[in-house]
């Protein structure tokens, strides 16, 4: 994986977040949650593993946050992965925004990790 350069972090990280608190929700009734999975070497592209609005939203970011899983908030993105269906794959055509969250957050695990002193890789 080619490095990622540092202003491009530096402006993903400010949508990148570890926290509820950190995020800036919108009303209960408005909010909207997606969240993806990609296991690498084992799926051709990501998939949609759970999408919602409102209280649905709400229980997928608290799993999330339980789960120690980052948020990447942007709402353009989220939009457009709205109107895919359940388990399907992310369509080509978003792949490179896609790909961006998940280098970025792969990035982040991988720099996590050597600090804590364990072999890095991917996260599955």
């Amino acid at each position: 994986m080619k490095k990622i350069p540092q202003s491009l972090l530096n402006k993903k990280a400010r949508k990148l977040k570890r926290h509820l608190d950190e995020l800036q929700l919108p009303e209960k009734k408005d909010l909207k949650a997606i969240a993806i999975k990609y296991q690498v070497g084992k799926d051709k592209a990501p998939k949609i593993v759970a999408t919602g609005k409102a209280t649905v939203a709400e229980k997928i970011l608290e799993l999330a946050e339980e789960n120690r899983i980052p948020f990447f908030e942007d709402e353009t993105l989220t939009d457009l992965l709205a109107k895919l269906d359940l388990n399907s794959e992310i369509p080509a055509e978003l792949y490179t925004l896609v790909a961006e969250v998940l280098a970025f957050v792969y990035q982040l695990d991988k720099m996590a990790k050597s600090k804590r002193g364990k072999p890095s890789g991917p996260t599955t």
